[in-house]
């Protein structure tokens, strides 16, 4: 092989090198905040204990708090992110991204009662919405993080009336209905978030069974969560 070849194929190796650190400082940041989200997941898993909904105030508020840490996390995250690459390096954060929305996403609602914005959710990470300045919160994570949300709701809704509350199925019929119909129309062209936007019918379907099931029981709180609208 001649020089001038060798020292062609010795500066692609110099730049895998330059790559892999890239990667591997990248993997490093993303395990603390990994470690950040499994915390917050354990501290949010407290809603389905016996007396879990009594502590609902308390646990938002801790899981507030954490997320001040985790939005130092994202700057270090963001600071090992060569400038124009967050698509090249996207899957190393993915799947946390969208886990972190819908950690937000379920502390918002269980305190508010409401569907958290996109901004709100991106504030709360430390990160802004708009792509053209760079790391930035993707649609389709924010998506993927309301949709992991329904499961976890329909999920709590089951548990609540195990532990005597037949309020929260109510409230969580209308919201996870409202927002099947948001998602209805987006015309979804990421295939694996119309995967977990298919899953989001057995949800709604669960949710519906359990609002059936105290209806036929005449456990089904009067007032404004009578009208609970079916899915089609």
């Amino acid at each position: 092989m001649s020089g001038s070849m060798s020292d062609v194929f010795l500066s692609f190796q110099q730049h895998l090198d330059n790559e892999q650190d890239v990667r591997e400082e990248i993997r490093l940041a993303v395990r603390d905040l990994e470690q950040r989200a499994r915390g917050i997941l354990t501290l949010l898993q407290g809603i389905h204990q016996q007396t879990g909904i009594s502590t609902i105030p308390e646990l938002c508020a801790k899981s507030k708090a954490q997320f001040a840490t985790v939005r130092e996390q994202y700057q270090v995250l963001k600071s090992k992110v060569p400038e124009g690459q967050y698509y090249r390096f996207h899957d190393h954060w993915r799947y946390l991204t969208q886990r972190l929305c819908f950690l937000v996403a379920l502390t918002v609602y269980l305190e508010e009662e409401r569907l958290v914005e996109r901004e709100q959710v991106a504030d709360m990470l430390g990160l802004c919405t708009e792509q053209d300045k760079g790391f930035h919160l993707d649609l389709d994570d924010y998506l993927s993080g309301l949709l992991l949300m329904a499961d976890e709701l329909s999920r709590f809704a089951v548990n609540s009336v195990t532990a005597g509350n037949y309020t929260w199925p109510m409230k969580i019929s209308v919201f996870v209905t409202e927002m099947n119909l948001g998602f209805r129309l987006l015309n979804l062209k990421n295939d694996n978030l119309r995967k977990k936007f298919d899953a989001l019918k057995y949800d709604l379907k669960k949710v519906e069974e359990v609002v059936y099931d105290l209806s036929i029981r005449g456990l089904k709180p009067s007032g404004d969560t009578d009208a609970v609208p079916k899915s089609d």
